[in-house]
């Protein structure tokens, strides 16, 4: 690991929260949820300050194992995991019908890498949603970078409340970010207002899926740590989000767990298991790795006291992530794609 990647995993540590102030924010984060003794409608009632705490505290670690896209994939067997990222990218990109001159909207960009993927793809102008100054501060930094600072920008805001004009966008997609709403009814009809009539919204949602049972405590634990690990108030099931879809004034034109068809299983790049060289950061001995390094960062003070406790429920969440995985109780791309009428003028 190189003494450059080290640095600016150990710089980017607590977002655009205080050094001095990251254990503190740990602290208020991890109480939010059950595993430390949180409700889930605190989760939910709060769930501003939440979300962007957890983005704050662990968006340097995510890029550092990810790249810019935060996301998993299908992956086809001889594929790598990035080539699989950009795959989903571009396949969510087609099923949209994206044409050169679109006005897009990424509902909760991170810092933007499908953002710039899906622009790039299909020319078109995407703009990023997003509520965590950091993440959009990084995103504008790698726009100008990659080139696409002059068709592609962000806005700082909630996607409960959207300050943007009725009927603008031409489409609209959300990859693994609406799940941090409290509400996926309000954050769809948000969505089905900023929409043009006609058009379409595409998503992939984290989802439990029908085989989940909450009184099963192995399968509540499960939840709950994915819960504490990835910022949500709360996990819905499939079924959920399609009754909030088709509540919102949507036509589901199709819905899947692509997890299903996934030959190589999605969870892999998680499992302790599993060795790869390709995405060796987030292996067993690649987090073991990370994990030394963090806590000699923070043993000398270039990373914020703290540092150590983000990487332990990030550790805690791949355990969550696995084992719901590979129970078929948890999905991470539930996707459908829904139509605004064309006689809805709003």
């Amino acid at each position: 690991m190189s003494k450059a990647g080290a640095l600016d995993l150990a710089t980017g540590l607590g977002g655009k929260i205080d050094k001095s102030e990251v254990l503190s924010a740990v602290d208020k984060y991890e109480k939010y949820h059950v595993c430390y003794g949180g409700e889930e409608e605190e989760r939910k009632s709060n769930y501003a300050d939440m979300v962007n705490k957890y983005y704050d505290l662990v968006t340097s670690f995510y890029e550092f194992g990810w790249g810019e896209s935060f996301h998993f994939a299908p992956r086809w067997k001889g594929e790598s995991l990035r080539e699989s990222i950009k795959r989903h990218e571009h396949f969510l990109a087609l099923q949209l019908g994206l044409k050169p001159g679109h006005k897009v909207l990424d509902v909760g960009c991170g810092i933007g890498g499908p953002l710039r993927e899906i622009a790039r793809f299909s020319s078109t102008s995407v703009t990023g949603l997003n509520n965590n100054e950091y993440q959009i501060t990084r995103g504008k930094e790698l726009n100008r970078i990659t080139g696409v600072d002059k068709t592609c920008n962000f806005v700082k805001a909630d996607f409960m409340n959207m300050p943007l004009p009725d009927n603008t966008f031409d489409a609209v997609y959300a990859i693994e970010a609406t799940c941090h709403a409290p509400d996926a009814y309000g954050c769809y009809k948000e969505i089905y207002r900023v929409l043009k009539p006609g058009q379409c919204f595409a998503a992939y949602e984290w989802c439990m899926t029908d085989s989940y049972d909450p009184k099963n405590q192995e399968h509540q634990k499960i939840k709950a740590e994915i819960e504490l690990g990835d910022g949500l108030p709360d996990i819905r099931l499939t079924r959920q989000c399609l009754e909030a879809l088709k509540k919102a004034g949507f036509e589901v034109l199709w819905e899947k767990d692509l997890a299903t068809d996934s030959p190589i299983p999605w969870y892999l790049p998680l499992d302790k298991n599993h060795f790869s060289l390709s995405s060796f950061r987030l292996t067993a001995l690649g987090r073991f790795v990370t994990r030394n390094m963090v806590k000699a960062l923070e043993y000398i003070g270039l990373a914020p006291k703290g540092s150590q406790r983000v990487q332990g429920f990030l550790e805690k969440a791949a355990e969550g992530l696995v084992e719901g995985g590979r129970k078929e109780i948890f999905t991470p791309m539930y996707f459908f794609v829904a139509r605004k009428p064309h006689n809805e003028s709003q």
